[in-house]
This record gives C-alpha cells, structure tokens and sequence, in this order.
C-alpha cells in the first residue's frame, strides 16, 4: 500500500460516513451530539503506509481522531508488551469494551490501551458525569 497525500475523497467520506450509521466507530459518541464535525480516520496511518481505501478508513468523532493521531498502538504497562489498539473494521466493539455507567470500560489488553490512549472517560469528555 503506497503512501500518498491524496485526500480522501467526498464520495468515500460520505460511505464510510454512512457504514458508520453516523456514530464513531471508537467511542460511539453520535455525529449530531458534536458541535465540531466529525472526521475520517485512517486506521492505519498515512506515515505507517496505510491507504485511503475505505477498508482503512473510520468516521471518528474529534476527540478520538486527535487523541489516537498517527500512532497504531501502546504500551501495556501491566505485560510491559505492545499493543494494538481497536480496529474497527477487523475487531467487534463489545468483545474490547462495555459500557457501564456512561463510561466504556475495557475488557481486553486491545480494550485497555484503546481507552487510555483516546481517552474516552476523561472528564471533559464526560461533562455531564457527577463522579469524579
């Protein structure tokens, strides 16, 4: 898969858009809940050589897009080992999370460093949580 600046076009932006049925394909946020548009990840980065074909592509709320930026994968601290982080078009949300009291909760290595590194409970993501 060559490497290109490319943009990725309107017509797969809007089928990757739809496939997503509108809902971030990391955190399940809903486009129409985000005051600031949504956007088109590549799962595998331009700099990683990742491709614009859509099998590459996510729809990503902002938070999720900047937070993962180009990086593929973490650093488990508990295995000291590298790890993937959640592919939304090989892996199935529930198998790496659940959702629990409005915060998703990791349930693999994959879930774990995938909800660190997009920080999808941080606080001013969850502002209308009363826990913290």
């Amino acid at each position: 898969m060559p490497t290109n600046n490319t943009p990725v076009s309107l017509t797969a932006r809007k089928r990757v858009a739809q496939r997503a049925s509108y809902i971030c394909e990391y955190c399940l946020e809903q486009d129409e809940n985000s005051f600031i548009g949504f956007e088109i990840d590549h799962i595998i980065s331009r700099k990683h050589k990742g491709s614009n074909d859509e099998s590459n592509l996510a729809y990503t709320c902002p938070d999720c897009n900047r937070n993962k930026g180009t990086d593929i994968a973490s650093i488990d601290w508990s295995s000291q080992e590298i790890v993937r982080f959640f592919n939304p078009r090989t892996d199935i949300w529930a198998e790496h999370f659940r959702l629990s009291g409005g915060f998703i909760e990791p349930l693999t290595p994959i879930g774990k460093v995938t909800v660190d590194i997009f920080r999808f409970n941080d606080r001013v993501r969850l502002p209308d949580k009363d826990v913290f």
